[in-house]
């Protein structure tokens, strides 16, 4: 039988993913869709999946889909047609520490933001969940009642008759074999004829890596995966089991030891054990072990010995576990990106092409994310800020051992705690600073940013640099007395941060700033000046933001952050005309922040530059004697310049600061400063779950002006009936723990909005958050209370303006 000449999408793997995309794109109205498998569909992971459905989440848009995945399932057999095994069965999470009970509660309040309900259990409650359990040595636990475990090809075939019923095609045992483009249009090949198709969707699970070989002549980059063999055995039937079955006429609920690293739910009437080891095992990773062509249906061969620990912890936790033996083991692949989390949305660098794959636990998210990848498909984006899956996170410095290294250090940790200042330190300088070596040696204490080594906070001698130090939610450790003291230095002398990594872009060409203009919600600097451009999507929600250099009428430079690389060249090529030039240079110049009230005073040791330049300026010149960009702007909020500077010669002018008397200072003394003036942080307070005018960002709109740019008309009505939701800064009466991200906020016991970011200001001494409330209540001195890990702590509305040097004199001397 041969296939559809043409398609509007072709998908490419018959998973939960890829079925639950065609079924939501069919539903939208989108029917014109094909999904080819190769074997059956849940030939790959689905078929041997456990099928767990957690709420349960530590990332807010991974729970959001988990969330959206459940309710869907609960419903959707009735929707269909179609008998799916789906027990709802309650889960309990066990803590051992005071810490995973912190960790628990912010889950907690993450969840009621979406309207689930989740409960904090002693140990009895935890028993009363769970009779059969040892609890004398937890601190607590977590119990969700909507968690459960659902049949994986049953829910696959339900959206698959779903997707049917609304006029998409499934194509099974019909292997896509490689891709070409022409006019503008994919062209899905198959042994049974080619398709023909607007968009194309890598959604082929652990042989996601080979499909996207097919791209690369496209624009395409190797698919950041690797593939972990995952255990999990069923026992033979426990008659106690069996009888407490019986009794209440429902399954045992699950449990997650999640300090043990293991799930253990009741399988019928016996348990299914699921450890995630420590020891874990990546596959098909060696020369003598290449991925089959077909491994449809397959498993590996058994090693329980890799799990006698965990096996011997959950008997001490549930005894009956050990009263009967193994029935069977199974030991299957599981795709791992190298954060753990899936890849869903545009595949980056090729046109008309989108990714889903990478999923740990797809049946948990497979709903949610079919919604996703429609969305972004259909419209361009998604109803929920989805960043954390967006496959543009990862950029060039992936290499295969990247992945294998990250994805066991994420498998063997798959339920750690995430503190805030810990560092996973596996698969370490893939793109390092020119001066990295320098860093070191001053005490640099390095963290990540796409890849990028920069220094979090500078150590003395003596002080603990070891990794259980920085276990703890707190914001007191090692690095407290030295980041306040950075900031001190940054205050009342001049510090300097090495900044490698700078999302970099060069534009140019006749007609740029127009095009610029048609980008962007406010207006362009004059040449020689520089400013913030927000970018709207079409709901005019934030999209990105960029520090826009003019160097002429048409000649611009593009700075974002480091973790925008890829998505925001994407933002600036989208819709380029011919003609127009758009680089990117971030591989060829790096950046030094020298900011601090004496910085004038160092810089004119150093530079011929004209120092008397007013802020928001910039200059080509020489410091040190190498050729540079000298830019009057500080994040960190005091006088100071942004040095711009070639990899060869940044090292000079680094050692010439240094040698000045300037402070090196890391990120978290940035991060610090930059909450004292209110600037924003990418996807982080910034997102596209807001509108540029929910964000605080008015003074950049420009309602009036002649460009009808993206969300112009939507920002307009916004304007005009008033936005719902307002930007604050708050100050918070913490204690040891500052607000983390999307910490709940209350009004006299009602839940009115979130957290964005937060810290301790070390110039003002006082706990910051930034966030979003209702507009009513962004009243400066609106007294409001914050929910940090379980507690509540009053916080004040300030006015909007900065809390630190609010009239910017610093800034502007």
């Amino acid at each position: 039988m041969s296939v559809p000449s043409t398609a509007r999408v072709v998908i490419i793997g018959g998973g939960v993913v890829g079925v639950a995309t065609l079924y939501h794109l069919a539903k939208n109205g989108w029917s014109d869709c094909i999904l080819l498998e190769k074997n059956e569909l849940t030939a790959g992971s689905t078929w041997h999946a456990a099928g767990n459905c957690p709420n349960f989440a530590m990332n807010y848009g991974i729970m959001n889909m988990q969330r959206y995945s459940l309710k869907l399932y609960r419903g959707l057999a009735d929707e269909v047609d179609y008998p799916i095994n789906y027990h709802v069965t309650g889960a309990i999470r066990l803590a051992h520490s005071d810490e995973r009970m912190m960790e628990f509660e912010h889950a907690v309040g993450m969840a009621r933001q979406m309207g689930l309900k989740m409960d904090i259990c002693t140990p009895e409650e935890l028993q009363q969940h769970y009779p059969f359990m040892e609890t004398h040595d937890l601190a607590g636990g977590l119990w969700d009642a909507l968690d459960g475990d659902i049949d994986p090809a049953q829910v696959t075939q339900a959206l698959a008759k779903g997707a049917r019923a609304h006029g998409a095609k499934i194509t099974r045992f019909t292997p896509a074999t490689g891709v070409s483009r022409e006019n503008g249009e994919w062209i899905v090949h198959t042994d049974k004829g080619d398709i023909r198709c607007e968009y194309v969707v890598n959604a082929a699970g652990y042989y996601a890596k080979r499909v996207g070989e097919w791209f690369l002549p496209f624009g395409g980059r190797p698919v950041p995966a690797a593939v972990m063999s995952h255990q999990y055995f069923l026992t033979e039937p426990v008659p106690e089991v069996e009888a407490w079955t019986k009794e209440n006429g429902r399954k045992l609920p699950m449990i997650r030891d999640v300090d043990s690293s293991y799930y253990l739910r009741q399988e019928t009437v016996g348990f299914n054990l699921g450890p995630y080891e420590r020891n874990c095992q990546a596959a098909w990773v060696t020369p003598d072990d290449q991925m089959p062509e077909d491994f449809s249906f397959q498993l590996y061969p058994d090693d329980l010995d890799r799990l006698e620990w965990y096996i011997e912890d959950a008997m001490a936790r549930v005894p009956l576990l050990g009263t009967q033996g193994v029935s069977r083991n199974i030991n299957g692949p599981i795709p791992y990106a190298p954060d753990g989390l899936p890849m869903i949305g545009p595949m980056p660098g090729v046109p008309n092409a989108f990714e889903a794959h990478s999923f740990t636990f797809g049946i948990a998210q497979g709903g949610g994310a079919g919604k996703v990848a429609a969305e972004w498909i259909m419209h361009g984006h998604t109803e929920w800020d989805m960043w954390c899956v967006d496959p543009r996170r990862y950029t060039d410095y992936t290499d295969d051992q990247y992945c294998v290294d990250k994805a066991k250090e994420v498998y063997g940790h798959e339920y750690a705690m995430h503190f805030p200042h810990h560092r996973w330190p596996a698969a370490p300088d893939r793109k390092v600073s020119p001066n990295h070596t320098k860093v070191l040696e001053l005490g640099g204490q390095m963290g990540t940013f796409n890849g990028w080594e920069r220094a979090n906070w500078f150590a003395e001698a003596g002080d603990d640099i070891g990794e259980e130090a920085t276990q703890t939610w707190n914001r007191s450790g090692p690095w407290e007395q030295r980041v306040r003291a950075e900031c001190e230095a940054v205050r009342d002398g001049v510090g300097v941060l090495d900044l490698p990594g700078f999302s970099r872009f060069a534009l140019n060409g006749e007609g740029a700033a127009e095009y610029l203009r048609n980008k962007i919600a406010g207006a362009l600097p004059k040449a020689g000046r520089m400013t913030l451009g927000y970018f709207p999507d079409n709901r005019g929600r934030v999209l990105t933001e960029m520090s826009i250099i003019r160097h002429d009428e048409d000649d611009f430079t593009l700075i974002t952050a480091a973790p925008a690389q890829w998505h925001d060249f994407a933002v600036l090529k989208d819709g380029l005309p011919e003609g127009l030039s758009l680089k990117d240079r971030t591989r060829e110049v790096t950046t030094l922040i020298v900011s601090g009230p004496k910085s004038r005073e160092l810089f004119a040791k150093l530079t011929d530059a004209d120092l008397s330049t007013g802020w928001l300026t910039h200059q080509y010149t020489e410091v040190a004697g190498k050729p540079a960009l000298l830019v009057r702007v500080s994040f960190a909020g005091e006088l100071g310049w942004e040095v711009h500077a070639s990899f060869d010669d940044m090292p000079v002018i680094y050692d010439a600061v240094l040698k000045q008397g300037a402070t090196p200072f890391g990120m978290f003394a940035l991060n610090s400063l930059r909450l004292e003036k209110g600037y924003r942080a990418w996807k982080v307070d910034l997102s596209s779950d807001y509108t540029l005018l929910e964000s605080g960002l008015g003074r950049f709109v420009k309602l009036q002006k002649l460009q009808d740019y993206p969300g112009k008309s939507a920002l307009q009505t916004e304007a005009e009936q008033g936005p719902k939701k307002g930007f604050v800064t708050l100050t918070v009466d913490a204690d040891a723990c500052d607000a983390p991200y999307m910490a709940c906020i209350f009004k006299d016991g009602e839940l009115i909005g979130e957290v964005t970011s937060g810290g301790w200001g070390y110039r003002i001494n006082a706990s910051i958050a930034l966030g979003v409330v209702k507009a009513t209540l962004a009243e400066p001195g609106t007294e409001l209370e914050v929910e940090i890990y379980g507690k509540r702590h009053k916080a004040v509305v300030q006015p909007d303006q900065p809390l630190w040097d609010p009239e910017n004199e610093r800034l502007r001397a």
